[in-house]
């Protein structure tokens, strides 16, 4: 990729998230709901409001209120959370690990097994596996993650013990080294494959898309005329195939992110999808633009890393 491509990509970052920054604070601001009424009470003292309100700058007109922010983000300063009453970076900075350890793994996972299940389909074509596959994906994609991840707490859990019921670690033990690591992993693999569902089927279903109609095209007959392997047939024509499989995951990063959020709930996962809900019902703004503006900026990079990875598989591609 050329350094005068990835500059000029670089500089479309700036007024991107400029523009959502502004639109997040006036859609926080102008929602139902007063941070001072959640924090002091329904039936709290008028002064105390008052007070409040000056402490917060919550007192002062709503254009000086978004400039003294932007100013303040401008500078590396987040803000400091209303409930919390620390540094905004910090509050989020202790979720963060979390939610990527649940988003990235349920990422591979629904790359992994999703790109596999495509290639499974298509090989068997308008057969039952074929069949099997496609009705799985359909009903997989269809399944809130909500949904499911209350039923996989009700089966997987509840009814049998196989996985832990909420939370990152035992509470019950303090563990270290490669037990430690073990209950994580273990704690992590319901929420991790209930958030990867609805993505592995729509993974699946565009590579088992994809790799039809390249069974059809001319460089994969010919392939096919010289005598190679069936399996170096398919990891010729899956090279292209992955073009727009890549670009589907990279769009829907943000998506991951917000069903993350649902998961996180379900299982009572201590990373920003807690936080974020426990924001909004407490009307805590800094926290909540904070958030906002970090998955923004997530959503921008996860698209730039996107056509990056197109030129390692294509080295056709061309930017200019």
């Amino acid at each position: 990729m050329p350094p005068r491509y990835l500059l000029r990509r670089l500089a479309q970052v700036l007024p991107t998230v400029a523009g959502l920054l502004v639109l997040n604070f006036c859609i926080i601001h102008l929602a139902p709901g007063d941070p001072v009424i959640a924090l002091g009470g329904e039936h709290g003292d008028a002064a105390y409001y008052a007070f409040l309100r000056t402490r917060f700058g919550l007192d002062r007109p709503l254009p000086e209120q978004l400039l003294t922010y932007a100013a303040n983000v401008l500078r590396g300063d987040l803000g400091t959370s209303f409930v919390h009453g620390r540094s905004v970076a910090h509050v989020i900075a202790e979720r963060i690990p979390a939610t990527l350890l649940l988003v990235f793994s349920a990422l591979a996972l629904s790359s992994a097994i999703g790109v596999g299940l495509g290639v499974l389909a298509a090989r068997h074509r308008r057969r039952p596996t074929d069949t099997a596959v496609n009705v799985a994906a359909l009903l997989a994609y269809a399944t809130p993650p909500f949904w499911l991840g209350q039923i996989a707490l009700l089966v997987l859990t509840v009814g049998t013990g196989l996985f832990p019921v909420q939370g990152m670690t035992d509470a019950r033990e303090q563990r270290a080294g490669l037990v430690h690591l073990l209950d994580v992993l273990h704690h992590l693999a319901l929420p991790a494959f209930v958030l990867a569902v609805s993505e592995l089927a729509l993974t699946t279903r565009l590579v088992r898309t994809g790799l039809l109609e390249a069974f059809d095209s001319d460089y994969v007959r010919a392939a096919r005329a010289k005598g190679l392997p069936e399996t170096s047939v398919v990891r010729h024509a899956l090279r292209n195939v992955m073009l727009p499989v890549i670009t589907v995951i990279g769009s829907r990063a943000g998506m991951f992110l917000s069903g993350a959020v649902l998961v996180e709930v379900v299982f009572a996962w201590p990373g920003l999808g807690r936080l974020l809900l426990s924001s909004l019902l407490s009307r805590d703004y800094p926290v909540l633009l904070g958030m906002f503006l970090g998955i923004s900026l997530a959503v921008v990079l996860a698209n730039l890393i996107t056509d990056l990875v197109y030129a390692r598989l294509d080295p056709r591609i061309r930017y200019h």
